[in-house]
């Protein structure tokens, strides 16, 4: 509930957390990233910080791969371009119809393309981190962010994805 109400909340992350995603992306990570609406962006930011927290003091600390992943694993939820109102919608949607039915849906027109396309946007965000030439890791988090039984299969180590996962779900 906080994310939602928060995502009401029109305002531009603030210029320090800006400045500061742009020592960790890569240029074509940045142009991505910059494309998100606000909310989303505020949001990757706290995911981020919260990742960068979990993993101070192990072996995985400051790698700018883990902070990239937690920055752009919601990337393709642009294709949908839905607001938090509609998106709410959306998930909902995909819980009474089913996610398989995602791929149905982004194909027909209007709001049900976009509420296809939005339940698709790990796949869609993967991609999109993927033709820009983005870190893998960020691309591999993205597709499996929502899925956990695929969290094995990212090759990820197990401390980064847990603390991925626990960063987005705060």
């Amino acid at each position: 509930m906080r994310r939602f109400l928060g995502a009401l909340w029109p305002g531009a992350p603030r210029a320090v957390d800006t400045a500061w995603v742009a020592t960790v992306l890569t240029p074509s990570e940045l142009t991505l990233w910059s494309h998100m609406p606000n909310h989303d962006r505020r949001h990757s930011i706290n995911v981020a910080r919260r990742v960068q927290t979990q993993l101070a003091g192990t072996h995985y600390a400051d790698d700018p791969r883990w902070v990239a992943a937690a920055l752009l694993h919601d990337v393709g939820k642009l294709d949908a371009r839905l607001g938090p109102v509609r998106r709410a919608c959306a998930t909902l949607a995909g819980a009474v119809g089913g996610r398989g039915m995602a791929e149905l849906w982004s194909t027909k027109r209007g709001i049900t393309r976009r509420v296809g396309l939005y339940l698709r946007h790990p796949e869609l965000g993967s991609d999109r981190i993927r033709v820009v030439g983005g870190r893998a890791e960020a691309a591999q988090w993205a597709r499996v962010h929502h899925t956990p039984d695929d969290w094995p299969s990212t090759g990820l180590p197990s401390a980064v994805v847990e603390a991925l996962a626990a960063a987005d779900n705060d």
